[in-house]
């Protein structure tokens, strides 16, 4: 069978297992640099042996993380290869990820946060603000959101994360607050929780990017503010107020354990070099 080949079916069947498009789209990439290195070629021709040359002839360039992830890729395409019956043997089962440093995640302050807080200047902004650092979703999640999502009895909404999972967050009174101005003072019938400023539509991850970056420029910081530090906050926030590792985990929707666990080491080095 033929890479191209293997791609198709392989793409059919990671869509209908749940794969997120961003993931298949950055496969795909990694699928042309394969093509581009050993062209169309057969995938029962693969050997170990082809697969490591493939990775070292421009992996010096690579960062670890990266060349993990070209890893990732290859040793998916080729265990579902195998698994189908495509492959006899899979030449990629005994490649292993480089070992990677673990990274420290970067949180706001309290003192930034009512800081960004104070430079807010419509119910959008606000609302925007709030919702993120109270629910700790990610941007994607918050673009997909709907109205009919959110119940106000319980002060939660239901967000579609990774793996196109489902979980429920929830979002504290002063959010409650905004969203409801924001929604009051709203003209449009677009069914999207967040809405662009002009010609009212769904936001898409780059405009609330924008706004984002907007509020922190306002704010003058020294240092760059992205959404997803709204996330680690909420972590830390929760981890601070002696929240359970496995409660975060859920509220987060991480898969593994092991990702939630860096937010415990994170603050047991900010308290031991306080103190």
């Amino acid at each position: 069978m033929l890479l191209t080949k293997a791609w198709e079916n392989y793409e059919v069947d990671k869509r209908i297992e749940g794969y997120s498009p961003h993931t298949i789209k950055a496969y795909k990439v990694q699928l042309y640099l394969l093509i581009k290195y050993f062209k169309d070629i057969d995938i029962t021709t693969l050997t170990t042996e082809d697969l490591k040359q493939y990775l070292i002839s421009n992996g010096d360039h690579l960062k670890p993380a990266s060349l993990a992830h070209r890893i990732r890729f290859i040793k998916s395409l080729l265990r579902w290869a195998y698994e189908e019956g495509y492959l006899n043997h899979n030449p990629a089962a005994k490649i292993k990820e480089p070992k990677l440093g673990q990274r420290i995640p970067k949180f706001l302050s309290e003192q930034e946060i009512e800081l960004l807080r104070e430079v807010c200047y419509s119910p959008m902004e606000n609302a925007l603000f709030e919702f993120m650092f109270s629910t700790g979703c990610r941007i994607g999640e918050l673009a997909m959101l709907n109205k009919e999502h959110i119940d106000w009895s319980s002060r939660s909404a239901i967000v579609r994360g990774k793996g196109d999972k489902e979980r429920e967050v929830y979002f504290n009174t002063r959010s409650d607050i905004w969203l409801k101005r924001y929604l009051d003072d709203r003209q449009d019938q677009d069914s999207a929780l967040f809405v662009t400023e002009r010609c009212p539509h769904r936001m898409s991850t780059a405009q609330i990017r924008y706004i984002i970056k907007r509020i922190s420029k306002r704010a003058a910081f020294n240092k760059n503010i992205h959404p997803h530090q709204f996330r680690h906050s909420y972590a830390t926030h929760l981890l601070n107020n002696g929240a359970p590792l496995e409660v975060i985990q859920t509220l987060l929707g991480h898969e593994k354990s092991e990702t939630t666990r860096v937010y415990a080491h994170l603050i047991g080095k900010i308290r031991k070099d306080f103190f």
